[in-house]
């Protein structure tokens, strides 16, 4: 089955840096639209970044000029480089991805990891 770890969170100061990533695997899987969200407590879970296998990204308003998504496809992999980081940032985020597979139906899921803390403060 589809399986996706992610690593790279912790706690930084205001106006630091973070890079999240995350590793997808899934034997005959093909993975496409790939992302981030994050949950903050007592808030609804939201998007923050996407990325198409193609490489058209999306992103929330109030990380753009912040954040930056980037994906390897023969390493199916997902990053997301934070900077200026901002005490409203802090949240457990959690990559998804949306994979077809195993063949020969090839069901369209989406997959979530685990999540991981990012927490800005001094």
């Amino acid at each position: 089955q589809v399986q996706l770890v992610e690593s790279g969170g912790g706690l930084v100061q205001p106006g630091g840096s973070l890079r999240l990533s995350c590793a997808a695997s899934g034997r005959f899987f093909t993975f496409n639209a790939m992302g981030w969200y994050r949950q903050a407590p007592g808030k609804q879970r939201e998007l923050v970044a996407g990325i198409t296998r193609g490489g058209n990204t999306n992103y929330a308003e109030s990380v753009k000029g912040r954040f930056t998504i980037s994906r390897d496809n023969a390493k199916n992999t997902v990053s997301l480089q934070m900077n200026s980081l901002k005490p409203e940032d802090t949240a457990v985020y959690y990559c998804n991805a949306v994979a077809n597979g195993p063949p020969p139906i090839a069901t369209s899921s989406s997959y979530w990891g685990q999540g991981t803390q990012v927490t800005v403060s001094s």
